[in-house]
């Protein structure tokens, strides 16, 4: 651990990101910030009762109770800067007040996330021996942690609130890695809570902790002690999931709208894609079914008109038949995603390995339901790449995947921010970001860190984005094929999550290997 007094640098890591932010305030923001605008109204101006029935906008509310009641929090302080803003029937109503008291709402809320990366930063394994401040394993993953790109550009320019939510989950991480379980357990049953999306994780938590905390001992060859078994402490565990959901969902389920508030949490309709797709193997699976489908009609083996017609690269969220291949339906991409990850979960069953090997059990469960679930939006790569930066900081081979993940990754959240004004913005800060990891993690680990087939590949996204960015806006195919840079976007950075996907598993054998020899 670091000592003590050695942290007088992460306050001045915080306060400049944190003005960082500020400067993003009258940047572009997307349909998401009249999304949260229209939850505050409706919070504060309707009862409890119409919450999730209130459909006057298409941005319906359509996160768990616990988020509307954060927004009914944010609404009591909002009054203050533009009552307008809390009108229901004032729909796309923006004003300077109302972009004032969002964004900075953000940055606010973004004070939990601070702390959890201190937190996180503190249970970081620092090698013994002087070593320079800005060459420890607890600034790198600071930096990491604070400064990550795709969360500056998501929250703060795009407008969420994933900050806040990922500040519970790293928070959640440090407290395990400090053996507080009961403490992680209370914060995960918050966040999800607070939005479902982390409902991909909840399986690492529920195998580690059974496991872990619920049984006690182990055999000489690391199987369970079935004997060890502390049925209080599950009681312990259920008692605190009970009382979170009860404090969330109990008004409604008093009112007998527990149904209705599922179908909002969990619309099917939405179709497998979204409307940009997000780098995973349906990306890949969808633009293998189109490459069949006009060599079908080119070879004469398919007639045109009898396929079905090309939505999902028209911006269209809705479901979608595939023209060759079988059309997925969510049962489909369900055992997908469990089938994907129960070797990880089989993985801290057979041998915990402890918080840490819960924490790489907890990325597999994040990239596997990225890689195979239903209606991914491309910002959940972040579940993965977040927690991977603690890992990173601490293993030379986790900093090679880290490094493919995280460039892939948050290039695909380009398309994100399509406004000619934000273009040099995130291209700067991709390359701030992208330049410290590569420098720092080298450094770190005392050589590279990348393997010569992963550098060619990043190259190559680099060919990628100089096409997608620079020459296809010149070109003459920007009005016929308008979806061409997302679908090349899309695919090519597929290619590197599925590739960090199978890295991880790879390097989850390969330590079973060793304790089998052990």
């Amino acid at each position: 651990m670091a000592a003590a007094d050695s942290w007088s640098w992460f306050p001045a890591l915080a306060l400049g990101v944190s003005l960082l932010k500020c400067l993003f305030i009258n940047a572009y923001h997307s349909t998401d910030f009249e999304v949260h605008r229209n939850w505050l109204a409706i919070t504060h101006s309707l009862p409890v009762s119409r919450w999730y029935h209130e459909n006057s906008s298409a941005w319906t509310l359509d996160y768990p109770p616990l988020f509307a009641w954060l927004e009914l929090g944010l609404a009591r302080a909002a009054q203050h800067f533009d009552s307008n803003m809390l009108r229901v029937e004032n729909l796309n109503y923006v004003s300077q007040n109302t972009l004032l008291f969002q964004r900075l709402s953000v940055v606010f809320t973004d004070l939990l996330f601070i702390y959890a990366a201190r937190e996180c930063c503190r249970c970081v394994q620092e090698p013994k021996g002087p070593r320079d401040v800005l060459s420890r394993p607890s600034f790198v993953l600071a930096v990491l942690l604070l400064w990550n790109f795709g969360l500056l550009i998501v929250d703060h320019i795009h407008f969420q609130y994933n900050g806040f939510m990922f500040g519970f989950l790293l928070l959640s991480v440090a407290k395990h890695l400090q053996h507080k379980h009961l403490q992680g357990a209370l914060l995960f049953s918050v966040l999800l809570n607070l939005k479902h999306i982390y409902l991909y994780v909840a399986p690492a938590y529920g195998v580690y902790l059974l496991r872990s905390y619920c049984f006690t001992q182990d055999h000489s060859g690391g199987s369970v002690s079935w004997r060890s078994f502390r049925p209080l402490r599950l009681l312990a565990l259920g008692s605190i999931v009970a009382s979170v959901c009860a404090l969330s969902f109990g008004p409604f389920i008093a009112m007998g709208q527990l149904p209705q508030v599922l179908s909002r949490l969990f619309p099917f309709k939405r179709g497998l894609c979204h409307a940009y797709w997000a780098p995973n193997a349906w990306a890949l699976y969808n633009v293998l079914d189109k490459s069949l489908a006009l060599l079908g009609v080119r070879l004469k083996l398919l007639e045109e008109a009898e396929l079905p017609r090309a939505s999902m690269t028209g911006g269209l969220v809705q479901e979608f038949q595939h023209s060759v291949l079988p059309s997925v339906t969510p049962s489909v991409t369900l055992v997908c995603t469990l089938l994907s990850i129960l070797p990880a979960l089989a993985s801290i069953w057979r041998r915990p390995r402890g918080a840490r090997g819960f924490l790489r059990c907890l990325l597999l469960c994040a990239l596997g339901s990225f890689m195979f679930g239903w209606h991914v939006h491309e910002k959940a790569v972040l579940l993965a790449i977040l927690p991977l930066s603690f890992l990173a900081v601490e293993s030379r081979e986790d900093a090679g995947i880290f490094l493919v993940l995280t460039t892939t990754g948050h290039y695909s959240l380009f398309p994100l921010l399509f406004t000619p004004a934000e273009l040099p913005i995130k291209v700067f800060l991709m390359l701030m970001f992208t330049i410290y990891s590569f420098t720092a993690l080298r450094k770190l680990h005392s050589g590279p860190v990348l393997r010569p087939l992963e550098s060619a590949y990043l190259l190559g996204l680099g060919v990628v984005a100089l096409a997608c960015e620079a020459a296809f806006p010149l070109s003459p195919w920007r009005h016929k094929l308008p979806f061409l840079p997302l679908l090349a976007t899309s695919v090519y950075c597929s290619v590197g999550v599925c590739y960090s996907f199978l890295r991880l598993y790879a390097s989850l054998l390969r330590q079973e290997e060793k304790h089998k020899q052990l």
